[in-house]
């Protein structure tokens, strides 16, 4: 349809994201520009090497995205580009990119808050979140449960303290050698070992907040108290206690907010562990599990497009966009 179409810009972190997506989730076109082979060498993202390959990288990605839709600027209704959290520098890269296109095409331009678009990725492609429902976020920089009476009505149950689960994925699988990003590795290895260390399982009993970054010591400490240290057991049992801890305060969660739907999204809802445990869950509480598709699991344009929709319709109708309450430290 004409002018029901969102350009989305995603520049928070490395990798250079543009997408156009109509508002029923239809993907018209999404391209990335990889900075993996930028960071591997360091063992997770350089801040500053970021912003310089967002900055050479962008208008190429914006070009070829149109291109691959098949369609103009004029064509679309408005810019969607995340406005953080993320890293600064990558930020306003997109950030500024977007503003520059909007005043030359004439369109409108809209901050889209990052965990927003995260929300989203459930309904790429076609529409699986019914409401209310209860969201688990699980990515390289934040882990939150939160509720959702409506698609635009957050309450934000619990978050971590410390690190994320897709950030201590990634420090572990430094720990054992795998290379960066650590999450799929781990993942892979550790379906080949046994979960026989009895590894933490940190703040399980505590209400809904998370802290991860005990496990992440436990972890380092067995590693250099042990000499022979069978890697793919170290692997199992590490993803064996974060699964519990995911999957009981998602339980707590489940039974306090009663909801139709239970939404994973972020990074680590590409894992086929947390998706097994997931799905025995929901089965059991009679809920229906929404998860994005893989390809839409870890950060992307196409979501931030989706959510884009969302501000568009309430600033229409003149009522706040009721984000997530952040703070600084998120930026």
């Amino acid at each position: 349809m004409m002018n029901d179409i969102v350009l989305g810009i995603e520049s928070s972190c490395d990798d250079t994201a543009v997408a156009l997506v109509n508002s029923e989730g239809m993907i018209l076109s999404s391209v990335v520009a990889s900075q993996l082979d930028v960071h591997a060498e360091f063992g997770g993202i350089y801040p500053e090497f970021a912003a310089r390959a967002h900055i050479s990288a962008i208008l190429p990605t914006i070009h070829e995205a149109f291109k691959m839709a098949e369609i103009t600027p004029k064509e679309i209704k408005a810019i969607g580009v995340t406005r953080g959290p993320g890293l600064i520098g990558s930020l306003l890269v997109g950030i500024n990119t977007a503003t520059g296109l909007g005043l030359g095409w004439n369109k409108p331009v809209i901050g889209v808050n990052h965990l927003r678009g995260h929300l989203k990725s459930a309904d790429l492609g076609q529409k699986r979140v019914k409401f209310p429902a209860t969201i688990l976020l699980v990515s390289g920089g934040h882990t939150f449960l939160a509720y959702m009476k409506t698609p635009v009505d957050i309450e934000l149950l619990g978050s971590t303290s410390d690190d994320s689960v897709g950030e201590t994925y990634d420090k572990v699988g430094r720990m054992l050698g795998l290379g960066y990003p650590g999450g799929p590795v781990v993942d892979k290895l550790a379906k080949e070992g046994s979960p026989v260390i009895p590894f933490p399982r940190p703040v399980i009993n505590k209400g809904l907040d998370f802290s991860f970054s005990g496990l992440k010591s436990a972890v380092a400490r067995y590693m250099d108290a042990n000499e022979n240290v069978i890697h793919k057991d170290v692997a199992a049992s590490f993803v064996q206690a974060v699964m519990d801890v995911l999957i009981k305060k998602s339980k707590l969660a489940l039974k306090k907010y009663p909801s139709k739907s239970f939404v994973i999204v972020g990074g680590v809802a590409a894992s086929p562990q947390l998706r097994e445990e997931a799905g025995k869950l929901c089965d059991s509480m009679g809920v229906e599990l929404c998860l994005p598709p893989l390809k839409w699991s870890t950060d992307n344009a196409a979501m931030i497009a989706l959510a884009t929709f969302d501000y568009i319709d309430l600033s229409v109708n003149k009522k706040p966009v009721a984000d997530l309450q952040l703070t600084m430290s998120d930026f």
